[in-house]
């Protein structure tokens, strides 16, 4: 007898080679391409600011405008912080100066103008700022190890949740239910080693506030308030007590707040650049 399921999975037969597909008309198929590279010329603008950054207000790009909010509520000045918006479904991340700063075409990048350093990808961007400023990274080693050990886990754990789980249940073309389980299964493992860790200290790094907690929360904190895919109670996230516990204490935070507001373009609760403090002020609803 035929295994019909097995059959069900298998209409695709990989060609030998792949070819790009430049009809796909799928929703990221635009600014999806298999090399890398500018395709326009178009140069950055710059502010007035130490810290210039080049971003979209995605989970990635969360994390770093929650840490500057973070920096400038602790009194570190330097810290301010013009905020471009880099609109990835136009393909502005393949501009000629956006690819100086990030030849990966990711947003988030950042340009230092007191040194001129880029700084490219969420995690080291995060890393960069904590040295720069002596904040939210322990010295003492072992503190600091736990602290980056997580950072790391969230940069590698992390595509599985957004790029697998995330595209597979609300961005695929059609539902597959072999991807969508695979990473649902995936996605409240890694839940559950939160929660695990939440358990036993009020942060992810362990008492202090850290910049694993910067990483982390934009994904799995939003996760856990239910605010990622519409996929609440597919996943049963309420069930994280700890991780709730932890989401809903650290979205209370007035520079968590705000940092989820910059380059945010969706809905009304956003700013689509960021170049002053007050530009708060313009923005009636917080996340």
């Amino acid at each position: 007898m035929p295994d019909t399921k097995k059959q069900s999975f298998s209409e695709y037969v990989p060609p030998k080679v792949w070819r790009w597909n430049k009809g796909d008309d799928s929703k990221f198929a635009n600014i999806n391409r298999p090399v890398s590279g500018p395709t326009q010329e178009k140069e950055l603008p710059v502010g007035k600011h130490p810290l210039q950054l080049y971003s979209l207000g995605t989970p990635n790009g969360v994390k770093v405008t929650i840490m500057l909010e973070e920096l400038l509520a602790a009194g570190h000045e330097s810290a301010e912080y013009d905020a471009w918006l880099i609109d990835i479904n136009e393909g502005e991340q393949f501009g000629s100066g956006f690819v100086d700063i990030n030849p990966n075409s990711k947003i988030p990048a950042l340009r230092d103008m007191t040194n001129g350093q880029r700084v490219f990808e969420s995690g080291s961007i995060l890393f960069y700022l904590a040295e720069k400023f002596g904040a939210f990274l322990p010295t003492e080693l072992a503190a600091r190890t736990e602290v980056m050990s997580w950072l790391m886990w969230q940069m590698g754990a992390g595509p599985y949740l957004g790029g697998g789980f995330g595209h597979f249940y609300a961005y695929a073309p059609f539902k597959i239910e072999y991807a969508i389980n695979r990473f649902a299964m995936e996605t409240k493992r890694q839940m559950d080693v939160l929660d695990k860790r939440l358990a036993e200290h009020e942060f992810i790094g362990g008492a202090d506030l850290s910049i694993a907690d910067f990483a982390i929360y934009p994904w799995y904190g939003a996760m856990a308030r239910g605010l990622l895919y519409e996929a609440k109670d597919f996943l049963d996230v309420e069930s994280y007590k700890h991780v709730g516990r932890w989401a809903k204490q650290l979205s209370q935070r007035p520079a968590v707040k705000r940092g989820q507001l910059v380059n945010r373009t969706w809905d009304d609760k956003g700013l689509e650049e960021r170049h002053s403090a007050s530009d708060f002020d313009a923005s009636s609803r917080l996340i």
